[in-house]
């Protein structure tokens, strides 16, 4: 038997899930999560979780936890554009995006506040 590799890149398709959503977290929408993440049979693949601010009249990144370079890790992004790499330890991603995502909904108005000291200097 033959499978073409549309037939195969389907199927691959089929088992793989994509999430992609916005989350606001202060009533006046200026405080947000970027979440996507990439799953396969309930594990997940490679994720991101972004706490985003409106300040100084733009989105700005301000903490990501994210799987990019092979590992879950946590950067603490600063005003002058400077990345704080942490790697962050997990038995698997999954774990690893659950603490992202508690993390950023119960501290975010922390790292907001130090972001915008950080802009006033």
């Amino acid at each position: 038997m033959v499978l073409l590799f549309s037939q195969i890149f389907g199927k691959i398709n089929q088992e793989m899930q994509e999430i992609e959503y916005i989350y606001y977290l202060s009533p006046n929408m200026l405080d947000r999560l970027r979440v996507s993440a990439i799953k396969e049979k309930g594990e997940i693949l490679e994720f991101c979780v972004q706490y985003e601010a409106y300040i100084l009249e733009n989105w700005q990144a301000v903490i990501r936890y994210d799987t990019a370079h092979g590992y879950a890790h946590k950067d603490t992004i600063h005003f002058d554009g400077k990345v704080d790499k942490e790697p962050v330890y997990f038995v698997n991603y999954n774990l690893a995006f659950t603490h992202a995502t508690q993390d950023l909904k119960k501290n975010w108005k922390k790292y907001r506040q130090n972001f915008e000291l950080e802009a006033r200097k």
